[in-house]
């Protein structure tokens, strides 16, 4: 259900990307400074290759249809849609609205898995999305690209917050830009408690009482563009996330299990 209601979600909203593993963002390229001309808009069709790490839930590949906008002030590029108040040849700052679809439903964990780490699965509760809500900034120069946002769940989910910085550098390769990313993001302990730890009602019910705390995640990752005839473009990227030993340990996730990967391509047309 929950894999489902992703798909609908990125068909309906600024795409739905990702889950707790990457930023489908990097799927629409942008373009140096201000934009110019009348708006663009892209759709397109492509496949996720998913493992989060939750026990059983393993890996999930699944169609998915997205769009993006760009616009002089407002974009909608995956997951997030901004608006920018400063957009110059090397510096961009917006403020950003972003589903988080982190989290699972206990039907698509494995009863065994979760066993095997001490829990019984139906003593558990749906860990759901959200959206968060803040601002993003952008250096870019002949150095790369440097990246940071800094988010709070405005749906009271998590009542948490997230900072994430994130560094890349494009190189041309044949016809297409391929460009490789390391990445570190920090949860505040609310929004890790909450997708990595157990809930107190779920405490109160007999389930083992675990709370990782605030945790920083660091991230490696590539994209790929390339153009493909005057409207069409191919678009890839992959990231993993090295899960520190706060995440590791949680009776949610899978053991020995100290990663969690996902991976993009797709194709889009441009109107």
């Amino acid at each position: 259900m929950k894999k489902l209601l992703l798909s609908v979600l990125l068909s309906t909203l600024p795409l739905a990307t990702l889950a707790q593993t990457a930023d489908p963002e990097q799927a629409f390229p942008e373009e140096d400074g201000p934009q110019e001309g009348p708006p663009r808009w892209s759709l397109g069709i492509g496949v996720i290759i998913e493992d989060s790490g939750y026990a059983g839930e393993g890996t999930d590949v699944q169609p998915i249809p997205f769009v993006g906008f760009e616009g002089e002030k407002f974009y909608v590029r995956g997951l997030t849609a901004g608006w920018r108040f400063i957009d110059n040849d090397s510096f961009e700052l917006a403020a950003i609205a972003k589903y988080k679809f982190d989290g699972f439903e206990v039907a698509d964990l494995g009863k065994a898995e979760l066993a095997a780490n001490g829990i019984d699965y139906r003593l558990l509760e749906d860990r759901d999305g959200g959206l968060d809500l803040g601002l993003s900034a952008k250096w870019k120069g002949g150095f790369g690209e440097l990246e940071t946002e800094i988010l709070a769940d405005a749906t009271n989910t998590s009542s948490g917050q997230e900072v994430s910085l994130q560094y890349s550098y494009e190189f041309e390769v044949g016809k297409g830009e391929l460009t490789p990313n390391v990445g570190v993001k920090w949860l505040s302990k609310d929004t890790a408690n909450y997708y990595y730890g157990t809930l107190d009602k779920e405490v109160a019910r007999g389930v083992v009482n675990y709370k990782p705390g605030s945790v920083v995640i660091p991230s490696v990752g590539v994209s790929y563009f390339r153009p493909v005839g005057e409207k069409w473009s191919f678009i890839g990227f992959a990231d993993y996330n090295f899960l520190p030993n706060e995440v590791s340990d949680s009776p949610l996730i899978e053991k020995d299990t100290n990663g969690a990967f996902f991976v993009f391509v797709g194709f889009s047309r441009g109107f």
